[in-house]
């Protein structure tokens, strides 16, 4: 066992860089030197503990430097523990004048990037930048989300998940009512959604006429002149039908997600899915008949199960059928996750399968076109990998990009919706969060709307 012992330092972050080291069962945290016996005990320094230390990212340095020479190991994205590597490369590049060299340097030597890493982001840094022109004033992105999943996969840790369908009116009735008290105080302020996601959970999981009035709704109050995408989610491909799709069309959708994560059947049976590969065929075939509706398309690489091999068969069938955009996710296992409960080191024992897969997967798409435009990190990601996003035909996800970017207002609606407050002038967002249960959601409604109208409409 190691033990660390961290002072007056707040500790969470680094927990976090421990954790890509060494497993939970290696390590015990201490905040003083008479801490549970170890074998092997790091203590900060004295210049990195206390209230006078302002600088995290020296505390990291100094925990690398000791993990990797006790382990062996290097990580191929250095100290970072935040999401947004994208978003912390622009800003190193805005401090250097618009010098993406000093950005690169200063990725690689003080954050420790690899080399690899490095270049992908700042791929997708040069892509955005090309392809996506900042928000204009007075437009927001929105979210609605639904909460609703025909089964849970088992690396999920969502709220989202399988519910008696009566009880989903209840919910569709309160989230009407937050539709309604949104959509006036955009007006009032006069806001405009330039992007439209309705995400969840599976919104298709609704039957085809909730999905109608609901997509219904959100046309009549919210999508407009200013709007350049409207997407909605359909990722388990076993809930999409032709008037679904239609209705998408019909109310202003341009943009779909169907999501097989893998086209292996055993793999989705083993996953908790409930439809194999031919529904993912099907769905597209549907998807292109009704017309004018952008795809995007999910892998996940590291289920279990699956090796490099199975993950290539998977993005070859997928490539097949030419979505406009794929994401490749690492598979995140949380401590909610089924997965997780299952084997709880799972994330420890596929990482170098995983990286092999990203590898695979960024080969074959920029072979057949696809270029990197959105990337993000999630914590408990088999081998800390990222999730990065691809193109082709310069038609990337707006709304991916304005998320990571952190630079214009997100209006989120529905259970477990995070809003996001821009202030330009700070360059800082300040938050609102509902609650996740749906149940809970439809009964503190009105304490939700009080919490967004302090925060976006005084």
């Amino acid at each position: 066992m190691r033990g660390f012992v961290f002072g007056g330092v707040q500790k969470n972050e680094y927990i976090e860089l421990i954790k890509m080291f060494l497993r939970p069962s290696e390590f015990s945290v201490n905040d003083a030197a008479d801490g549970a016996p170890c074998a092997l005990r790091i203590e900060l320094p004295a210049a990195l503990t206390g209230a006078e230390c302002r600088d995290k990212d020296a505390v990291k340095r100094f925990l690398y430097d000791r993990l990797s020479a006790l382990t062996g190991k290097s990580l191929a994205w250095g100290i970072l523990t935040g999401i947004r590597p994208v978003k912390l490369f622009g800003e190193l590049v805005e401090k250097a004048g618009g010098d993406e060299v000093c950005a690169r340097r200063r990725f690689r030597d003080e954050y420790y990037v690899s080399e690899a890493k490095t270049e992908l982001t700042a791929r997708v840094y040069a892509r955005q930048r090309a392809l996506v022109a900042p928000p204009a004033e007075g437009t927001v992105g929105l979210y609605i989300g639904i909460p609703f999943c025909p089964t849970r996969c088992g690396y999920c840790s969502f709220t989202a998940g399988p519910v008696p369908y009566a009880r989903v009116g209840a919910y569709l009735a309160a989230l009407r009512r937050e539709m309604d008290f949104v959509a006036a105080g955009m007006a009032r302020k006069g806001l405009c959604a330039e992007t439209i996601y309705i995400g969840g959970g599976t919104p298709t999981f609704l039957n085809e006429t909730d999905f109608d009035e609901l997509l219904a709704c959100v046309r009549r109050r919210f999508a407009g002149a200013g709007t350049e995408e409207f997407t909605v989610e359909a990722g388990r491909p076993d809930t999409i039908t032709a008037e679904k799709l239609r209705a998408m069309r019909r109310h202003g959708a341009n943009r779909v997600s169907i999501n097989p994560q893998s086209m292996n059947d055993a793999t989705l049976a083993r996953i908790g899915r409930d439809h194999g590969a031919k529904a993912v065929r099907a769905a597209f075939r549907l998807a292109r008949e009704v017309g004018a509706l952008r795809i995007n398309a999910d892998l996940i690489a590291g289920l279990p199960g699956e090796d490099e091999a199975d993950f290539t068969r998977s993005l070859s069938a997928l490539l097949d059928l030419a979505p406009e955009n794929v994401t490749i996710h690492a598979l995140a296992v949380k401590r909610a996750a089924r997965l997780r409960e299952e084997d709880a080191e799972y994330s420890y024992t596929r990482a170098e399968q995983a990286a092999g897969m990203l590898r695979a997967a960024a080969e074959a798409l920029a072979g057949a076109s696809y270029a990197p435009y959105y990337l993000y990190r999630q914590k408990q990601t088999v081998g800390n990998l990222e999730n990065t996003g691809y193109a082709r035909d310069g038609k990337p996800g707006l709304y991916n990009v304005r998320i990571m970017e952190e630079r214009q207002t997100i209006v989120a609606l529905g259970a477990g919706a995070s809003t996001k407050l821009y202030v330009p002038r700070e360059n800082r967002l300040t938050r609102a969060f509902n609650v996740s249960d749906y149940g809970i959601y439809t009964e503190r409604l009105e304490e939700m709307l009080a919490r967004k109208q302090r925060l976006l409409f005084e």
